[in-house]
């Protein structure tokens, strides 16, 4: 059985980090890219960041470059996503996902998708 769990969401004063974790099982972890996604109330989903597993290339919506971090522990499974300089506008539940999508950010060509986790920025 395929699990995503998503982990590491709060509350976090504008300024501040916080460190998601998506721990993959019950696929073969190289054969996938894995990407972040948020969605706000009231908002589409939208990519935030992805990794492909097999080469560790990555990727960046603009509105997060040089604030948002991803990175694989393929030993473990798990893809993190270190988020520094937090604004508000980041809050939002974020999702992970794998698959083979067409592109980074293709939301509907994820397979597979964890619960989510809630990240809220206060200002």
């Amino acid at each position: 059985e395929v699990q995503l769990v998503e982990s590491g969401g709060g509350l976090v004063q504008a300024g501040g980090s916080l460190r998601l974790s998506c721990a993959a099982s019950g696929f073969t972890f190289d054969d996938y890219a894995i990407g972040w996604f948020r969605q706000a109330p009231g908002k589409e989903r939208e990519g935030v960041s992805a990794i492909s597993s097999s080469d560790g290339r990555t990727f960046y919506a603009d509105s997060v470059k040089g604030r948002f971090t991803i990175s694989s522990d393929n030993a473990k499974n798990t893809v993190y996503l270190q988020m520094n300089s937090l604004k508000p506008e980041d809050t939002a539940v974020y999702y992970c996902a794998a698959g083979e999508p067409l592109s980074w950010d293709a939301v509907g060509t994820y397979d597979y998708w964890g619960q989510g986790t809630q990240v809220t920025v206060s200002s």
